[in-house]
């Protein structure tokens, strides 16, 4: 058994470039063309800083069969550097500043077995999960800081008392949890303001399980790779469900009768929610309007989707040749061929026709997802030799 306990600090700089006051040059045509930059910055920028503290446990039991190793850790990052978004009357469209503490607690966990291990035979299981929470816990004077906004009316933010990385847009107006609609026309009532928090990128937890098996010379192992919450605004459904491209557009309603057919004739849209008195919605739209499922009817929170996801992430596939084909080549310790996979199959999803890992950013800026290409696979062999 390993008892450990950490504290670190860390310092960044501020990125090149935004300090003092530079112009940009720009391709030159005739004589030399300069302009303003659209981030102003800042000469009083002070260096980013994150403390961290960390303990955790690691333990080991018959003859290595089994382990585990816990980690528990709080971490802030102080005065961090971001390009704050400023009135446009100032020449520009954002400035650099140094914005307040974000915080993250977590935990982490990895625990491994061997269900059997003998001679010719040996399975390994390994195990992990971890958890991260965060909270915005202060900007500097500001309650909001605008990360990124998108089409569609929504943004990315960090605000104080918020976890990092809130989506906000147009929500719908509920009664008692219940989505309000218009009873003069079928459609969902909206919030009166895009300044409304309707997701959240965070993941609740993520998680793998590995298997390791191998019968004397070949091995196969493959990881299952977990992600449990965190959310997803789909610019793809926002406009897709709007000009019918997807099929809940077409095909039949809840009477039976095709969607698309007047609603005189019982076809059209019923939307699952109460009038403002509370009783349950009985006003059916028209299916063939423009919009009738998508953005121009509907609030930016129709298209925010949970985001979690279990995938085959990687299979490998290995035959070590056996120590008799090497013969007596000593400079050769061993020679492996194996075949490998990775991204190979999206077992379970909750975002419609796109993987829920895709997205214009692996940085700060998540959860927006926009003109999703199918998931590519890859597939391989490989030689490894060992000298």
């Amino acid at each position: 058994g390993k008892f450990r306990l950490d504290y670190a600090e860390d310092h960044n700089a501020a990125p090149p470039l935004s300090v003092l006051d530079v112009y940009d040059v720009n391709a030159p045509f005739g004589n030399l063309n300069v302009s303003l930059p659209v981030t102003k910055n800042n000469p009083d920028l002070k260096e980013e800083r994150t403390k961290g503290f960390e303990a955790g446990l690691e333990m080991r039991f018959l003859s290595d069969k089994i382990g585990f190793d816990v980690t528990y850790y709080k971490q802030n990052t102080i005065d961090q550097i971001y390009p704050a978004a400023v009135s446009r009357a100032t020449g520009f469209f954002s400035k650099f500043i140094n914005a307040g503490d974000v915080q993250n607690t977590g935990v982490e966990v990895s625990l491994y077995f061997r269900p059997v291990h003998t001679r010719d035979f040996d399975w390994r299981v390994d195990l992990n999960w971890a958890r991260n929470r965060n909270k915005v816990l202060d900007l500097g004077g500001i309650q909001n800081l605008l990360l990124a906004s998108f089409q569609g009316g929504v943004s990315i933010n960090a605000a104080v008392g918020e976890p990092y990385g809130t989506i906000k847009g147009r929500d719908f107006q509920y009664l008692n949890g219940e989505r309000i609609v218009n009873p003069a026309n079928g459609r969902y009532l909206q919030s009166a303001t895009s300044d409304v928090i309707i997701g959240d990128v965070n993941p609740d937890w993520i998680g793998g399980v590995t298997n390791t098996l191998r019968y004397k010379n070949i091995s196969l192992s493959f990881l299952i790779d977990v992600k449990k919450g965190g959310d997803m605004f789909s610019l793809d459904l926002y406009y897709g469900l709007a000009t019918g491209l997807y099929p809940e557009t077409a095909g039949n309603n809840e009477l039976g009768n095709p969607i698309r057919n007047p609603v005189s004739a019982g076809g059209g849209l019923l939307f699952q929610g109460v009038k403002p008195d509370g009783t349950p919605n009985t006003t059916r739209i028209s299916a063939v309007d423009f919009g009738a499922q998508g953005y121009r009817r509907n609030p930016a929170a129709a298209f925010v989707y949970d985001a979690s996801f279990v995938k085959l992430r990687e299979l490998n596939l290995n035959f070590d040749l056996p120590g008799k084909i090497l013969g007596d080549k000593k400079y050769v310790k061993g020679i492996t061929i194996g075949a490998y996979g990775r991204n190979l199959w999206i077992i379970h999803k909750n975002l419609p026709y796109a993987d829920p890992e895709d997205g214009l950013s692996s940085g700060n800026v998540q959860g927006y997802q926009s003109g999703s290409y199918p998931t590519v696979r890859t597939v391989g062999v490989n030689l490894n030799v060992k000298f």
